[in-house]
């Protein structure tokens, strides 16, 4: 037998009428409008009669919101925290690994997440699921990944194949090329303790001022950006100093760090869930010590978000929590971007926060996060308006990835993957 290997479709044509749009980037919808989709970019926003002449397929959505679909932008398809049901992925050989974390991104694409930023995946699988999701074997969403992330010896997430142990600027340095090498997107640092790691705390630093220099100065070289898993104000501060570009958590921020990574254009992935999280954690067997140790972060890690959004931190969506896992009457991802939104980010800046602002930062400006020409077709639909309140997209019931119809919960279209 000869040929080529089949594949999912990863590219259609596609016209939307009867829509109101949220394109990402201006803060009220647009009605009368329709969206013509060829060979999975947006090539025209126009009249509805203009569009008809294209030649494909008609979706008529009848009145309903179409927005970019969701940037997630922290995520682990591998993740395994502790307890039972970490240990038994943890417990996985690398092909069932591989096939557990397919089936993570077809669920989260199904989701309405068309674009993930990994932080940590476990032994290299990411970087064989992105290329096999681009290739159009498994369904999922598009893929930037940080690789493994880099801690010290016993620092952070030490005791899984997602961490590489470092010690010293020069181990830092060559753990960025590391990375690089094996295709990394952007680099992770874990610079301080944090929720899972059973004997540090959430305030402990792990990294020297000259091993961050180091890593965040030859990831920079390379042309990749740097996030760091993040607590404390103190080593946040050192960290925006030598060039950090993403902060994850920020449990412990003061208005004087916040306004120093506003000053410094330091973005901030703040994932409130992962501290109000008590459900997951008892689905998952988390122990009684993380647990504690999670929800009693709380209170202070909301109060670190309200000093971002005071100083002009831009924020952006990430849930750290599987985004599709069912919780609190909806997906995780949702329920992420309504603590958002309920700790004071407006609903259009939420929109954002989720859309077009993930894709500057990932350098794909123009190719994702908007629904503008040129852009690719990911999307997703909704009954009411996310730029009223983000608890619309609780009803995500259509959701489009390079024009590829993937989930329509009313058959408006024929599914052709998912």
């Amino acid at each position: 037998m000869s040929g080529a290997v089949p594949s999912l479709p990863t590219r259609g044509d596609a016209v939307l009428v009867g829509m109101q749009l949220v394109d990402g980037i201006d803060p009220a919808p647009r009605e009368g409008l329709a969206l013509v989709v060829e060979d999975g970019r947006i090539t025209r926003i126009t009249s509805p009669d203009d569009a008809l002449g294209a030649g494909t397929a008609v979706i008529d959505l009848d009145g309903a919101f179409v927005m970019p679909g969701l940037i997630n932008m922290h995520t682990h398809l591998s993740l395994s925290l502790p307890g039972a049901g970490g240990d038994a992925v943890s417990s996985l050989s690398p092909h069932e690994l591989a096939l557990y974390m397919a089936d993570g991104a077809r669920r989260t694409l199904l989701s309405g997440v068309t674009t993930v930023r990994c932080v940590a995946e476990k032994g290299g699988a990411d970087f064989a699921l992105r290329r096999a999701i681009a290739a159009g074997h498994v369904p999922g969403p598009r893929i930037f990944t940080a690789g493994r992330a880099l801690c010290c010896t016993g620092g952070h997430g030490f005791d899984s194949d997602d961490t590489l142990e470092c010690d010293g600027a020069n181990a830092f340095a060559r753990g960025v090329r590391s990375q690089v090498k094996a295709g990394a997107d952007l680099i992770k640092l874990m610079i301080s303790g944090g929720i899972a790691g059973e004997h540090e705390e959430i305030t402990t630093p792990q990294l020297t001022r000259e091993e961050m220099a180091a890593a965040i100065s030859t990831a920079h070289a390379w042309g990749r950006k740097v996030t760091a898993h993040a607590g404390p104000a103190a080593i946040i501060a050192e960290a925006v100093e030598v060039g950090l570009d993403c902060v994850e958590h920020g449990y412990e921020l003061t208005p004087e760090v916040a306004r120093l990574m506003a000053e410094n254009g330091t973005a901030l992935v703040p994932t409130l869930v992962v501290t109000r999280a008590g459900a997951f954690f008892d689905d998952l067997g988390v122990p009684t010590w993380m647990q504690q140790r999670s929800l009693g972060a709380g209170p202070r890690h909301m109060a670190s978000y309200g000093y971002a959004l005071d100083a002009g931190v831009e924020v952006l969506l990430g849930s750290d929590m599987p985004p599709f896992w069912n919780f609190e009457g909806t997906s995780a991802v949702v329920r992420e971007l309504e603590h958002m939104q309920s700790g004071g980010l407006p609903a259009p800046d939420t929109v954002r926060a989720a859309t077009s602002a993930p894709a500057r930062w990932l350098g794909a400006e123009g190719e994702l996060g908007t629904l503008t020409p040129g852009a690719w077709a990911d999307l997703v639909v909704t009954p009411t308006d996310p730029t009223a309140d983000v608890a619309a997209l609780r009803d995500i019931d259509l959701v489009m990835k390079g024009g590829v119809v993937v989930r329509d919960d009313h058959r408006r279209a024929d599914v052709s993957s998912g």
